[in-house]
């Protein structure tokens, strides 16, 4: 269908109708799914006729090709005018075949392995019958206390931003009408969900606008340049308003100034949460507001199905704010083909095929040996020699829970487990077992057990971390050490006076004291995904040189937080040779600065840096600097190098960061060899946004610093003229 024939389509429906197809429900609202108590007790629960169901424009949570098929046919078989049905889900990091999760995915710096995932995880959910995945989560993320850190890439604007465009462009491809095995993307949460006050899931953001637009828009920005074909509401407030309801930011902002024209989706129950907010009075008012604000879908919640007629009635609301909102959906639906063909790609022939396939769990695979971040590795424990004799210790040392929050289709039972995978790497060596303890809980016999095998043994491998129940939505903490069950096996284990290789699997960045000094080697694992323990098995016996690097601040400890690398220097900074001032801005029992810091990570080489080259002393608006330096590996094993370039804007307007990062390089290097990384710099990259909200540069002095991370660099200055 064409646009005209889609707006004489809007014209046929009755008003009814048009405000069903705004209507998001799950799937045991319709018939075909057989579901237990479907359609009767859920309609009656939310006040919602049946003919609203038989009207409404999509799905949320159902996936399978044969129940897609089943429900859609059904469904189209009501269909007036025969408008089929959208099929949602959250694929975030994989439908069956799980990758590892978005966080650990930012720690590999690889765009472009990035995309690679989205893609599979499109093309696994498409042919299982679904059109629209909740993913990228963009939000950027300071605060590790929150759940939902696990979805993020991390704490930087512009890495984020690289990220956000490589999902969308994975998800979505190039054609969604060309491509049925792409799906659309819907980029969340809009706006600025991951600075909820106190890592709380769900609390209130309050920010000035300056600061929401210099560091917490700019992912979101990207995944509309990248084509994005829906944005999803956040559950916060945003400056003082729930952004479900919040004009300011949807239309203005994403409508008006950014041209989105896309579909914009309530999260799950949100419109209606603008009463618990204390921003609408009831259901009506909360219609009233959402609409207005230019939220096109409402999912879960009846507040338009029972409102908006009588608000179109009485006056209060324009029927073309409908209009346009049908309409952006109608055009999704054609985009992706489906006025054509309902049922899209959903086959069960090719979902036996292409689901949980070889292939791609060799992505899964290769993602998660580049998202394992090496934190420690003192005196080269790491990797295990093959002869080696292992005790593998740890709740998850043969545990399966490695998937994470988010998993989608995914079955834990279908994980690699660490244990199996590294008795079978060390052939030549001796893996031995003990549970040592529970994740929560540790018992005596456990403990006795774990030093009886540690005694027959050259080196321990600790495996420790979160349950996935322990992160994600909901998932907030106010502790974000290891179980005290595991701090207690490590103490123990650490008495025994044998070298300890602690991993850890989590879904947020931890206080890791307790862990960090007791251990010889400490390798981050993150929830690694379906081939997760392949890959960290491989990462640990060297098979794979561990080459991954931190998007997000480790604390040392929860009273740091919110601690980040690109942070302000204050009116009276900290003299590192002058710790014992007391009235400077300082904390008297803890430093200043994170455990370990954005952009941190060892590998099983080393590498040394030559002297940083700048082209020029002086930056113009037409003239851009060329930035290099030389790395070679000093060490006896290949490598990959993440050369960070960062810049501090000394003086402007506005106070400006002790340094953003602006591009990096990954050098991959023999032994021996040498390699150059080259950046360019120009002007348009040391804009910010002013105090009136203008975009611009300020001449000056700027610092370029190169290096492995953001706390390791050399610096050149330069003035921009």
């Amino acid at each position: 269908m064409n646009n005209e024939q889609l707006l004489d389509l809007v014209k046929q429906m009755t008003l009814e109708e048009k405000t069903a197809q705004l209507l998001q429900l799950t799937a045991n609202f319709y018939e075909g799914t057989n579901v237990e108590g479907q359609i009767t007790g859920p309609m009656e629960e939310m006040g919602i006729t049946e003919q609203s169901v038989d009207a409404s424009g999509s799905i949320l949570g159902l996936s399978g090709a044969q129940a897609i098929i089943d429900v859609q046919q059904a469904y189209m078989k009501k269909s007036r005018l025969g408008i089929p049905l959208l099929f949602m889900a959250d694929v975030v990091h994989g439908f069956k075949t799980i990758f590892p999760i978005p966080l650990a995915i930012g720690c590999s710096w690889d765009t472009e392995l990035a995309e690679k995932s989205a893609e599979i995880a499109a093309r696994e959910s498409a042919v299982s019958g679904l059109h629209v995945t909740f993913a990228p989560m963009v939000d950027l993320v300071r605060d590790p206390r929150w759940g939902r850190v696990m979805e993020t890439t991390g704490e930087d604007p512009y890495l984020n931003s690289l990220f956000a465009a490589a999902f969308v462009r994975g998800y979505q491809g190039d054609s969604l009408k060309d491509e049925p095995d792409r799906l659309a993307a819907c980029v969340k949460h809009f706006a600025a969900y991951g600075a909820a006050e106190g890592g709380r899931d769900y609390n209130t953001v309050d920010m000035s606008e300056r600061n929401l637009r210099e560091y917490y828009l700019p992912a979101y920005k990207a995944a509309l340049d990248a084509g994005v074909e829906m944005v999803m509401t956040s559950f916060n407030t945003v400056d003082g308003i729930p952004a479900s309801g919040n004009e300011k930011l949807m239309r203005g902002i994403l409508r008006d100034e950014w041209g989105f024209d896309g579909v914009l989706i309530s999260d799950w129950a949100s419109i209606r949460e603008m009463i618990a907010h204390g921003a609408a009075e009831d259901d009506r008012e909360a219609a009233y507001r959402a609409i207005r604000a230019g939220v096109d879908m409402e999912m879960m919640t009846p507040c338009y199905v029972h409102h908006l007629p009588e608000l179109i009635e009485s006056g209060e609301v324009d029927e073309k704010l409908i209009d346009e909102a049908v309409l952006r959906i109608l055009q999704l639906k054609e985009k992706l083909g489906l006025f054509d063909n309902p049922l899209r790609a959903a086959d069960p022939e090719r979902e036996r095929e292409i689901v949980f396939s070889k292939e791609h769990r060799q992505v899964s695979y290769e993602l998660a040996t580049k998202s394992a971040v090496l934190l420690k590795n003192d005196d080269s424990v790491l990797p295990l020699q093959p002869d080696a004799n292992v005790v593998l210790i740890g709740p998850f040392a043969q545990s399966p829970d490695i998937l994470g929050w988010w998993s989608c289709e995914g079955v834990k039972e279908d994980a690699v487990k660490l244990g199996t995978a590294l008795q079978e790497r060390l052939t030549g060596g001796k893996v031995q077992f003990a549970q040592g303890s529970n994740v929560h809980t540790i018992t005596a016999e456990q403990i006795a057990e774990a030093l009886e095998v540690a005694s027959k043994a050259d080196l321990i491998v600790l495996a420790l971390g979160e349950d996935s129940e322990m992160s994600g939505e909901g998932g907030s903490r106010t502790d974000i050490r290891l179980p005290a069950a595991q701090l207690e096996l490590v103490k123990q284990l650490k008495a025994a006076g044998k070298p300890i290789a602690s991993v850890i699997f989590n879904g947020r960045p931890l206080d890791l004291h307790g862990v960090i000094d007791e251990s010889d080697a400490v390798l981050e694992a993150w929830f690694p995904g379906s081939e997760g323990g392949a890959a960290i098995a491989d990462v640990l016996t060297g098979v794979v040189n561990p080459s991954a690097r931190l998007t997000m601040s480790f604390p040392q400890s929860v009273g740091q937080i919110p601690v980040y690398y690109n942070h302000f220097n204050t009116g009276r900074p900290l003299n590192p040779e002058k710790t014992e001032e007391r009235y400077v801005s300082k904390y008297i029992d803890s430093p200043n600065e994170p455990l370990l810091p954005f952009g941190y990570g060892l590998s099983y080489t080393s590498f040394s840096y030559g002297d940083l080259e700048v082209s020029s002393n002086e930056m113009t608006a037409e003239e851009s600097l060329s930035i290099q330096v030389r790395v070679t590996n000093t060490g006896e094993r290949a490598g990959v190098e993440t050369v960070q370039l960062y810049v501090r804007d000394v003086t402007g307007e506005v106070v400006r960061p002790m340094r953003e990062l602006k591009g990096y390089v990954k050098l991959a290097l023999a032994p021996g060899e040498s390699g150059t990384a080259t950046f360019t710099l120009n002007e348009e990259q040391l804009r910010y946004h002013h105090s009136d909200l203008s975009r611009r540069s300020d001449r000056g002095e700027f610092h370029i610093l190169v290096g492995a991370n953001s706390r390791d660099t050399q610096k050149k200055s330069f003035r921009l003229v």
